[in-house]
């Protein structure tokens, strides 16, 4: 029982970090911008960068407005999903189990939104791209670690396949 727990221990730590900080940026913008209403600490940054008070009730980019129970209930299969293949990741594949607790702090920083006040709360707007949040970019940044640990676990599996096999590359056999 103990080591079942302590498997989860690196889920839960990171996981909650990143929940702490979406569900505290997302507070700050709540009490102090009116919605729709932009802030800008640098006028200059202004066509590329600024804090506007925005909700989703959508997916990512707006997509699928008015989805909030169909989203709320996926966010909690998939988190769901994510508790029980954990500790099933072996534990030196540090960079998938970083993955992991990304995807799962975004699932739930956003599920915290949806059953808490209805809709999930955006902030961040850069240029012309979708308003997002920290648990969207938590989700979007733990996709691209996955897929960065899955390119590196393929690599080195490939190497360590040549050092175990090798082939002579004049005629393509093994060597004795």
């Amino acid at each position: 029982m103990k080591k079942a727990l302590r498997d989860y221990i690196p889920l839960v730590l990171i996981a909650g970090l990143i929940i702490l900080v979406d569900q505290f940026t997302k507070s700050i913008i709540r009490n102090n911008l009116a919605l729709q209403e932009t802030w800008m600490p640098w006028i200059w940054l202004a066509p590329y960068a600024r804090i506007v008070h925005w909700y989703n009730t959508g997916v990512a980019f707006g997509m699928f407005q008015n989805g909030n129970l169909i989203f709320s209930i996926l966010a909690a299969i998939v988190s769901i999903a994510i508790f029980v293949v954990y500790p099933r990741i072996p534990r030196e594949e540090h960079i998938v189990r970083l993955a992991t607790a990304m995807m799962l702090a975004g699932a739930l920083g956003n599920l915290i939104d949806r059953v808490t006040i209805g809709h999930v709360t955006d902030f961040i707007s850069i240029g012309s791209f979708a308003v997002f949040n920290v648990a969207d970019m938590s989700i979007t940044c733990g996709v691209g670690v996955l897929i960065l640990g899955v390119w590196l676990q393929e690599r080195r599996d490939r190497k360590q396949a040549e050092k175990d096999h090798p082939v002579s590359p004049a005629d393509g056999e093994e060597k004795p």
